[in-house]
């Protein structure tokens, strides 16, 4: 399984950092394969695992911020290989055919 989420504190300043940083060093020590970028945060792993990443970090923000908004998209494709590398491998493939 593959998920894709983000973290938004609200009513707190612009600048939100300072309020996602638990939560992202969380989401690191889990031990799951993740990568982070400007809007969202992957996780590969099984759906216990993941989801229980994804609430540790909620509540991070939680413990710093009056309200969180949390937005949530799951891949979950039976039978793909490390999915938060293997898509995109898969995708540079058919790229590289059709070149």
């Amino acid at each position: 399984m593959l998920i894709a989420f983000a973290l938004t504190p609200m009513g707190v300043e612009e600048a939100v950092a300072d309020h996602v940083a638990d939560a992202v060093k969380i989401i690191r020590e889990s031990g799951l394969p993740n990568r982070s970028d400007s809007m969202y945060t992957m996780v590969e792993g099984e759906w216990d695992e993941v989801m229980d990443v994804v609430k540790r970090a909620t509540e991070a923000v939680a413990a710093k911020a009056p309200r969180v908004q949390l937005v949530l998209k799951a891949d979950i494709w039976p039978g793909m290989n490390q999915p938060l590398d293997g898509k995109i491998a898969l995708l540079e493939q058919r790229i590289a055919d059709t070149t």
